[in-house]
């Protein structure tokens, strides 16, 4: 599947293998209890509003009724004469309850009813199901066009994407620990995104280790393969001045200039400079309100994941997925969230990428010839 996951994630087989479907969590069978369905079948299916239902699920009932249909065909379990199973709706309730927050297991599993080990078991069940059954619809490129307009309408012509890396914090592995370590000192996997005009993800790639850098995950990515093909977008370019600019992608100074990815002028600046620095920056910063609003929905990914390394991406991935659920259902963003979000990610900073100098003689011409039709105001054709 190309959310990028057909390539490889990093030197770990295990993560590698868990993104192609290679590896499953081992099947557990578990089972509603008969005294705990008071909360959750006659409190919060029939009582809660819809913002109580955004508050603790990120989502309106509407969209959490959806996405149970669509998760149904790999999340349905049979009676027994001995105990009822647990519900497709009550184990999808959950995982984005646990994933919302950094409760526990066992409080999470207090709070439906349910032993730490089924919540466990439901987190990793819904995650492969999304991974399994959305994410080659949901975490996609959609209408380039659109992506492009809306990108030039922020400032910026021809820009199909524009993309990030950022680190999620892990508890130590217990194999290879040191090359999780990154340049803050503690221990991450690093999610690689390309995000749309609005925000939503179009590609990810899930797995390496924080200790590398984000100029070899990506050379390492069907997504740097697909641009270097020219596959990933249509053919369709623009003439800046005298030069011919393909549809690009808009990255920081830890990527290469290429003719299809622009990224900042680095060192001391003129005022052309400047001003081409500004538009671009303008337009790539929604890859980070994307991974802030990520972390933000999904809190369990700013406190250290308790989950076996080779679960984690599937996780991670799960939790891109309900991000653009939510995106695109228009789900609201609770402003208590970043507050909160903030707050868990102190501990965590971001580590600094090193500037790569790398660039391609033509990338170097298409730069020059933006900057230039910045400073003029001459708009490509």
């Amino acid at each position: 599947m190309d959310t990028d996951f057909s390539e490889s994630m990093g030197p770990a087989n295990t993560c590698s293998m868990v993104l192609m479907g290679q590896v499953h969590a081992v099947e557990h069978r578990f089972w509603a209890r008969e005294t705990s369905t008071d909360w959750w079948d006659r409190i919060v299916l029939q009582v809660w509003d819809d913002s109580q239902w955004l508050r603790n699920f990120r989502m309106h009932k509407g969209t959490f009724m959806e996405l149970c249909d669509l998760l149904s065909p790999a999340l349905r379990r049979m009676n027994t004469k001995m105990r009822a199973a647990l519900t497709v709706e009550k184990r999808v309730a959950i995982a984005p309850w646990k994933l919302a927050t950094p409760d526990s297991n066992r409080s999470v599993g207090n709070q439906f009813g349910v032993g730490k080990s089924t919540v466990g078991a439901a987190v990793m069940q819904v995650a492969h199901a999304i991974k399994d059954l959305l994410i080659s619809r949901v975490v996609t490129l959609g209408n380039v066009q659109v992506i492009v307009d809306g990108f030039a309408a922020m400032g910026f012509p021809n820009s199909g994407g524009a993309i990030d890396g950022t680190h999620i914090p892990i508890l130590a592995p217990e194999h290879q620990a040191t090359e999780y370590i990154n340049r803050k000192g503690y221990f991450s996997i690093v999610l690689q995104a390309l995000v749309d005009h609005k925000g939503c993800f179009t590609n990810i790639n899930v797995g390496w280790p924080g200790k590398v850098h984000d100029t070899r995950i990506f050379r390492n990515s069907g997504l740097f393969q697909k641009l270097q093909e020219g596959t990933l977008f249509p053919d369709e370019k623009i003439t800046v001045g005298d030069v011919e600019m393909p549809i690009c992608i808009l990255g920081d100074p830890a990527y290469p200039l290429m003719p299809w990815l622009m990224k900042p002028y680095t060192g001391s600046l003129d005022s052309s400079q400047e001003l081409f620095n500004y538009r671009l920056s303008k337009c790539r910063m929604v890859v980070e309100c994307a991974f802030g609003c990520l972390k933000a929905r999904w809190r369990s990914l700013l406190t250290r994941l308790d989950l076996n390394e080779t679960n984690i991406p599937t996780v991670i991935i799960a939790c891109c997925v309900l991000h653009n659920i939510c995106e695109s259902k228009g789900e609201m963003f609770m402003a208590g969230w970043e507050v909160e979000a903030n707050r868990l990610a102190a501990g965590y900073a971001q580590p600094d990428t090193r500037a790569v100098r790398r660039a391609q003689e033509g990338a170097v011409r298409i730069r020059e010839a933006l900057k230039t039709s910045f400073m003029t105001g001459q708009a490509p054709v």
